[in-house]
């Protein structure tokens, strides 16, 4: 009897209850990550700052969108373009700082390194796209795009096709 009592007093107990908490905090760190996601813009609302990097560095080039995002605490601005007919995708922060530069590289180009580098880190996966990744004007990875089956993911090597010690 005194188990019963003590149910009533504390229906948390109860399993499926107890399911109550954990969901509602699963589900308000998801709306959190969705607040972090890209969120398309148009060009007026890009800061000047931002606006002035991006018309310079996208002279020539067909400008496919804007996007900001908060990425490690700060608004960045991400501008995506097309260049002779691949794609450079840059990141901006705030201030008008060119802070990151991935440009789509053939597979034929890259040298014999990077290929086998980035196929060593592949496995059995198909490339279907590579990158070329500088940040502040330093080339500090090549990524490839991957394929298997159904499932997409991505590979990373330094410029010397070596694997990196963290992803960048």
């Amino acid at each position: 009897m005194k188990r019963e009592t003590h149910r009533k007093q504390f229906p948390l107990e109860d399993p499926m209850k107890k399911l109550v908490v954990p969901t509602v905090l699963m589900l308000a760190s998801s709306v959190a990550c969705y607040a972090d996601a890209d969120k398309k813009i148009t060009e007026a609302q890009l800061p000047a700052a931002v606006r002035a990097t991006a018309q310079r560095e996208t002279s020539g080039a067909m400008v496919k969108g804007y996007l900001t995002e908060i990425e490690r605490g700060a608004r960045v601005y991400e501008v995506e373009t097309m260049v002779s007919g691949h794609s450079r995708d840059l990141q901006i922060s705030a201030d008008g700082t060119l802070t990151e530069v991935e440009e789509e590289v053939p597979f034929d180009r890259l040298s014999a390194s990077v290929k086998a580098g980035l196929m060593a880190k592949a496995k059995d996966a198909k490339i279907v796209k590579v990158e070329s990744l500088t940040k502040r004007g330093k080339l500090v990875a090549y990524e490839g795009s991957t394929v298997k089956g159904s499932h997409h993911g991505e590979v990373q090597v330094g410029p010397d096709g070596q694997p990196l010690s963290h992803e960048e």
